[in-house]
C-alpha cells in the first residue's frame, strides 16, 4: 500500500512537472494575466502612445505552448484606440508570433472600415541568437470588402531578417544584453490602386525575454518612430 501511495505521488509530481515545463516559453513561465507595455515615440522623441500586451490564456498541445494574447493600443492622451487579439506558439527554442501583432504600429484607416480576413506566416524568434544569423521571413495577407462592394487586399511582409550586432541597451524596464535584428518590411494595400511602402525595422531582442526591448522604424533610412519596453508584469 505504501509502495502504491509512493508511486502515485511520484506520478502526480511527474505530471505536474511536465505540465509546468510544457507551459514555459524560452525559459519564461507563462500564465494568464502576465504581459508587457511598450511606449511609442515619434522621431523627435515625443510620446505618441502606448501598447499593452496581455496573456489571456495559456494551454499546451502536442508539446507546444499556445498563448492567446490581447493587444490594446492607446493614443498620446492615453485613450484606448483599438483592441486586437492574436496567437503565439512556443516550441523548443522558437517563439512563433501571429503577424497581426505587428499591425499595432501600422494604423490604416481603410482596414477599420473593411471586414478583413487575415492569414499569417508567423514571425519567428529564438532564444539562441548569433551575430550574423538569418531569421525566417514572415508575412501577413488580408482580404476585405469596403463600402460599395469595393474589394481591399492588404499585405505586410518582413524579409532579410538578420542578427547584426550584440550590445547592452537600457530602457525603463531595465538593462539588457540584447541582439540587434534588422528587417525589411513592405506594407501594401490594393483597391483601385496599389499603394506600397517600404520600411526598415530594427528590433532589440534579449534571451529569456519574449518581447522587443526596443523597436525602431525607418523609411529611406530616416527614423519614423520607435517604441521601448517600459513595463513587464
Amino acid at each position: 500500500m505504501k509502495k502504491y501511495a509512493l508511486f502515485s505521488l511520484i506520478l502526480i509530481a511527474s505530471v505536474i512537472s511536465t505540465r509546468i515545463k510544457a507551459q514555459t516559453c524560452m525559459g519564461v513561465n507563462m500564465k494568464a494575466g502576465m504581459g508587457y507595455e511598450m511606449v511609442t515615440y515619434n522621431a523627435k522623441d515625443k510620446p505618441t502612445g502606448r501598447i499593452v500586451y496581455t496573456v489571456k490564456n495559456v494551454s499546451t498541445e502536442n508539446g507546444t505552448t499556445l498563448m492567446s494574447m490581447e493587444m490594446q493600443n492607446f493614443d498620446a492622451k492615453d485613450k484606448l484606440q483599438a483592441t486586437n487579439n492574436y496567437k503565439c506558439a512556443c516550441k523548443g527554442n522558437e517563439l512563433m508570433v501571429d503577424m497581426t501583432a505587428m499591425m499595432a504600429g501600422q494604423e490604416n484607416p481603410m482596414l477599420k472600415d473593411a471586414k478583413m480576413t487575415f492569414t499569417s506566416t508567423d514571425l519567428t524568434y529564438t532564444d539562441n541568437y548569433t551575430v550574423g544569423a538569418a531569421l525566417k521571413d514572415a508575412e501577413l495577407k488580408g482580404q476585405g470588402e469596403m463600402g460599395g462592394g469595393m474589394m481591399l487586399n492588404y499585405s505586410m511582409s518582413m524579409k532579410n531578417r538578420k542578427v547584426v550586432a550584440q550590445e547592452n541597451i537600457t530602457v525603463p524596464a531595465g538593462t539588457f544584453n540584447a541582439y540587434k535584428v534588422t528587417s525589411d518590411m513592405t506594407v501594401s494595400t490594393k483597391t483601385i490602386m496599389n499603394i506600397s511602402f517600404d520600411f526598415q525595422v530594427v528590433s532589440f531582442r534579449a534571451p529569456n525575454v519574449l518581447w522587443d526591448i526596443r523597436s525602431e522604424t525607418y523609411r529611406k533610412d530616416k527614423l519614423m518612430g520607435y517604441s521601448i519596453l517600459t513595463k513587464v508584469f
